[in-house]
């Protein structure tokens, strides 16, 4: 599964890079509430998509765990994800991986570090607030 492609497909087909309005589009309901120490999970209910996303992360934050959710449910709609917290976001564990990729690859597509041109990778994250640690998932191709 290529997180990459699925993620610039999903750009071009809405023409958005906002995890949210993705989120609006593919019908998958975003789910606020206090979660103390998770950031979000996502899971399926019969054939309805949930992202429960908590209500007290730093607005910036709330970008990344959207879009990482997003990625499980287009990538593993099938797998609960459990949560999602701080010493996860960082997992090496594939279905993590890819979605981290795929969130990267949304929130900075190659078409925006082209229109940045100059402007490092690490800098265009650092901006939006996305660890750097993420962004060495970020594709070269």
């Amino acid at each position: 599964m290529d997180a990459k492609k699925i993620a610039v497909n999903l750009i071009c087909k809405f023409e958005t890079n906002d995890p949210f309005a993705i989120a609006q589009h593919l019908g998958v309901t975003i789910l606020w509430s206090d979660m103390r120490n998770t950031l979000g999970f996502f899971c399926q209910y019969k054939r309805s998509k949930f992202i429960h996303l908590n209500s007290n992360m730093p607005e910036m934050l709330q970008y990344i765990v959207c879009a990482h959710e997003l990625a499980h449910s287009i990538l593993h709609p099938h797998i609960n994800t459990p949560y999602l917290k701080m010493r996860t976001l960082f997992s090496t564990d594939k279905i993590e991986r890819q979605a981290n990729t795929f969130a990267v690859e949304l929130l900075i597509p190659d078409k925006l570090l082209q229109e940045h041109g100059g402007v490092s990778v690490y800098d265009i994250a650092a901006k939006l607030g996305i660890p750097a640690k993420l962004i060495e998932l970020k594709s070269k191709k």
